[in-house]
């Protein structure tokens, strides 16, 4: 448990970290997925929307976790809370209805 304050923000700060990487990191797949199947190379967009993403996530990761498993954590759960809030938010409209009463 923090004893202060300012590990509390510590944490806040580290769970909103890993939502924003999470929302770059899904929001860029699925942007990758959009523009990738109209393209005439899409490994080209799908290979360096990877490589480009994945960095950044690392990248990320490294920054906030700094050798702190607890904030590590924190991240890792804000990245995951941002993936079902991407998931849901770029779902087709058909698949909200659910499927038609017999």
């Amino acid at each position: 448990m923090p004893d202060t304050l300012s590990g509390t923000l510590v944490w806040v700060a580290a769970l909103l970290a890993g939502g924003l990487l999470g929302g770059v990191f899904f929001g860029g797949l699925w942007w990758t997925v959009r523009r990738g199947a109209l393209s005439p190379t899409p490994a080209r967009w799908f290979l360096g929307s990877f490589a480009l993403r994945t960095a950044i996530v690392l990248a990320g990761f490294y920054a906030v976790g700094a050798g702190q498993p607890l904030r590590l954590g924190l991240c890792l759960l804000g990245f995951l809370l941002a993936r079902a809030i991407v998931l849901r938010a770029t779902r087709p409209a058909a698949a909200v209805r659910g499927p038609p009463c017999a």
